[in-house]
């Protein structure tokens, strides 16, 4: 571990690297949002969301100088916040969700435009240029006639190669690809599920990711982790069924689809999509993000329930490293945009910098598979037949802290990209904390 960031009073959420990676800012169930030089450990500015409850993601809009960040948070409110040239911040409301706003992509290399999806299924697209946000569409599974029949839409992420396209995902087991440019169309372009978990009720997607050469990333709750390669979706036509509810300027519009034959035909045969399965975390508790590693997307990284940050290399899909990293559950990973530098968060009310440390290789703890007693501010994830549920948690935690700060520079050389993913992990100490929080992730 080469820092620790201290400041936030609750579980930290949502962390992001500005654009080129010296600033990153955090947002926590204390509604309050920081931005910290990581490097040096020193805060620059913290301030209240606007939120009424807790911060769930909170990104930095490009070529803003760090002074425009949007935000979403369990109120189901999306919000616009300005630094100002004093220091001070101006936050505006932006749009609403129904229920809670899980998510936010923002497109590559623009400092207006972005996305957002929640419990309601829907996704909506900004531009801060414009008076307001538009409704696109909103997800729904088989059963059209209920509400229950709506996705609720965990992740969004662009694909940085073609920004048109773009992947949401939730309460199903489909990572569905939208053309924007087609929305209205009411279909999505792909779909992308294992096979073996084609018509499964009882999983969900929690995280999305895209890498360099648009492979998409996706994480299942009770499952894997899966990478599937550019064009090795299941079709536009390849569901058992589904309705997309699709709204423009003139209103709201749905259409159905029957797609079974199409799915059908695509489980019988031997042909079936290549995808790379990563295993080993657990992914049961809470919404956890999923991410790519390394100059090049090297690596696959996850956090897991029992506290630990986990790496696979993404194209054998091996596991080399397990860190501990919370004393209970790691949701939160991000990748610095052009070293090897990860930050990560969770339950503790820290943000952690790792960096690359040592040339021995390393190895495996034996502590893997360690479970905690105690949970606090866990909101557990939302099941198809129950995604209303909240789990409700009251003890006292017992947590440790990292005090050992690495002030050796990170090695950043492509050649030793397989060498250096040790990181320094020491614990002193200890500290009590009440965590109880129903709108927690």
């Amino acid at each position: 571990m080469y820092m620790k960031l201290d400041g936030h009073r609750g579980c930290v959420n949502t962390i992001s690297f500005n654009g080129d990676g010296g600033v990153l800012v955090s947002g926590s169930d204390d509604k309050t949002v920081k931005i910290w030089d990581w490097e040096s450990g020193h805060m620059n500015l913290s301030f209240h969301s606007g939120h009424a409850s807790n911060v769930f993601q909170a990104k930095f809009m490009p070529f803003s100088d760090d002074r425009s960040i949007v935000t979403c948070a369990a109120d189901g409110q999306v919000r616009h916040a300005r630094v100002l040239e004093r220091g001070e911040v101006e936050t505006i409301l932006l749009s609403r969700h129904e229920g809670r706003t899980h998510a936010l992509a923002i497109e590559p290399g623009s400092p207006n435009i972005f996305y957002t999806c929640g419990d309601d299924g829907l996704v909506q697209h900004f531009d801060l240029r414009a008076a307001a946000a538009r409704q696109l569409f909103t997800c729904h599974g088989r059963d059209a006639t209920s509400y229950v029949s709506v996705i609720h839409l965990n992740a969004i992420a662009i694909d940085p190669r073609n920004h048109n396209l773009v992947a949401v995902a939730g309460s199903d087991e489909y990572a569905r690809v939208y053309d924007i440019r087609k929305y209205k169309l009411g279909m999505p372009r792909d779909y992308f599920c294992p096979p073996h978990l084609v018509g499964n009720d009882f999983v969900g997607i929690t995280g999305l990711a895209f890498s360099d050469q648009s492979e998409l990333l996706v994480s299942y709750n009770d499952e894997a982790i899966y990478l599937f390669p550019k064009d090795t979706g299941l079709g536009s036509e390849g569901v058992l069924s589904s309705q997309l509810s699709v709204g423009d300027d003139d209103g709201p519009m749905s259409m159905d689809m029957d797609l079974s034959s199409a799915t059908t035909s695509l489980m019988d045969t031997d042909e079936q999509p290549t995808s790379r399965r990563y295993a080993g975390h657990r992914n049961c508790e809470t919404l956890k993000g999923v991410n790519f590693l390394g100059p090049g997307c090297e690596y696959v990284v996850s956090g897991s329930d029992c506290g630990n940050i986990f790496i696979w290399k993404k194209r054998s899909g091996e596991l080399i490293r397990v860190m501990e990293a919370d004393n209970n559950v790691v949701n939160c990973l991000q990748s610095h945009p052009h070293s090897l530098v990860l930050a990560s968060s969770g339950i503790d009310r820290e943000v952690k910098i790792w960096t690359p440390k040592a040339i021995e290789s390393a190895t495996l703890p034996v502590k893997i598979n360690r479970r905690h007693t105690a949970r606090g501010c866990i909101h557990p994830l939302a099941s198809p037949r129950d995604l209303w549920a909240q789990l409700l948690s009251t003890r006292e935690t017992s947590r440790t802290s990292a005090e050992e700060r690495r002030t050796s520079n990170p090695v950043l050389a492509q050649e030793l990209v397989d060498l250096v993913l040790t990181f320094d992990v020491t614990s002193d100490g200890s500290e009590s904390d009440d965590g109880t929080d129903a709108n927690a992730r």
